[in-house]
């Protein structure tokens, strides 16, 4: 009797190398009783493949190499959405009494994307060699980052993995919340300036040299508003290569010395929390995200000055994390957390009195949470607000760029009109 979908069987076994040059083979086979199994395992070569299913009892009829795409490595990039998600299935798997290699078994072969899969069984590997949870998820630090790894190494050492990785959930998916309120925040505006830019070129490249014809043929002197347009008509006309190739270039140059250049982000930061509009929701949102970090660390029961140096990473903005930093040294001589923030001047009062209640009453992540809460749903109004404000703004804005260069055409047209 053959199964619909693929058996699931026992993963090749530990003493496989682990190597990037393994692959995935596909296998075709029968039990002890006859009945005909199928599926995929990773491993060095098809040798390793047909030992570790005749352990099984499974007699192999046909092994072969997985193929690959046509197009690319088939493999999408791991996004935040995925890290996300694979925590989320994990800590339900823990809480519902799965063993921990069997979880990451089950999520690992049922996640979406193949990239994912990798890193997830490549953890589960090292995690049945003996290797700590903590450590092994600290292999691949482009996607478990240093507090992430810190809480996973504290449940494992008070023994409540699971309710540490219930807690790592709820706070990417908190985390991963507030970033896509902020990117809605930052997108309206763009999509202002750049269907403006659009909109306008496109006038200029196809509508105005049109105009520019008919006025030829009238041989009268032009408004000085309508001879602008048509020169700046002209130079895109013109010289619409060198204007993408510079925009190309001040794009990468932007890009690099962002990237490479600590200095340049500093400033980028500072100016970006000044913004108006933008600005105030840049700052809740890096108060949302310190607290609720700070929150999830010193419930896990990592000690504060440690939580710190996690929690600054989190902040999002250079200069919320250069605080935290030099919070971090303050509370290390002894000051309390709420003095230590109150000398930053970037924490409102509000901030400062909860967390002082906190600390006071032995309840800091509690307190802690309620501040993170408090300031999410204040991006999400002002993001919701944003929203309704710039929607008129759009139309006002290219309303009145389309508005004037239609006037500039037409300036000529009414000056003949008078004349005549």
């Amino acid at each position: 009797m053959a199964l619909a979908a693929n058996t699931k069987l026992k993963p090749a076994s530990k003493s496989q190398p682990k190597t990037d040059e393994s692959k995935v083979f596909l296998w075709e086979g029968t039990d002890r009783r006859g009945s005909k199994l199928k599926g995929e395992l990773r491993a060095l070569n098809p040798n390793v493949v047909r030992a570790d299913l005749r352990r099984q009892g499974v007699n192999v009829n046909k092994i072969k190499a997985k193929p690959k795409p046509l197009l690319g490595s088939g493999k999408k990039k791991i996004t935040s959405q995925d890290l996300s998600i694979f925590t989320r299935q994990l800590a339900t798997m823990m809480a519902a009494g799965v063993p921990l290699v069997q979880a990451f078994d089950i999520v690992g072969r049922g996640h979406e994307n193949p990239a994912m899969q990798d890193i997830i069984l490549a953890i589960k590997q090292d995690i049945e060699s003996g290797t700590a949870m903590s450590v092994a998820m600290a292999k691949h630090p482009l996607y478990f980052d240093d507090l992430v790894c810190s809480l996973v190494a504290a449940g494992e050492q008070a023994g409540v993995l699971d309710a540490l990785l219930d807690k790592i959930a709820t706070y990417k998916e908190k985390t991963e919340s507030i970033k896509g309120k902020i990117k809605k925040a930052l997108f309206y505006p763009a999509a202002v300036i750049v269907v403006a830019i659009v909109v306008t070129v496109v006038i200029l490249l196809f509508v105005i040299p049109q105009f520019k014809d008919l006025f030829t043929s009238f041989g009268a002197d032009l408004p000085a508003f309508t001879l602008m347009v048509i020169g700046l008509s002209d130079m895109i006309r013109e010289w619409w290569w060198a204007l993408l190739a510079g925009l190309g270039a001040v794009s990468y140059i932007f890009g690099q010395t962002f990237k490479r250049s600590r200095a340049f982000r500093e400033m980028i930061d500072r100016a970006s929390l000044k913004i108006a509009i933008i600005g105030p929701i840049l700052n809740k949102a890096a108060i949302a995200r310190f607290a609720r970090t700070l929150s999830t660390m010193f419930a896990a029961g990592v000690p504060l000055v440690e939580a710190l140096l996690s929690v600054s990473g989190a902040t999002g903005n250079i200069v919320y994390q250069d605080a935290v930093l030099k919070m971090r040294e303050d509370i290390a001589t002894g000051q309390s957390l709420q003095l230590a923030m109150r000398q930053r001047e970037l924490f409102p009062h509000i901030v400062i009195q909860m967390t002082a209640i906190g600390e006071e009453s032995g309840a800091l992540d509690h307190m802690l949470a309620k501040v993170a809460d408090f300031y999410e749903e204040q991006v999400d109004n002002a993001v919701d607000a944003l929203s309704s404000l710039l929607e008129p703004m759009i139309m006002v804005v290219i309303g009145g760029l389309v508005g004037s260069l239609i006037v500039a055409m037409y300036l000529p047209i009414f000056k003949l009109a008078s004349v005549v």
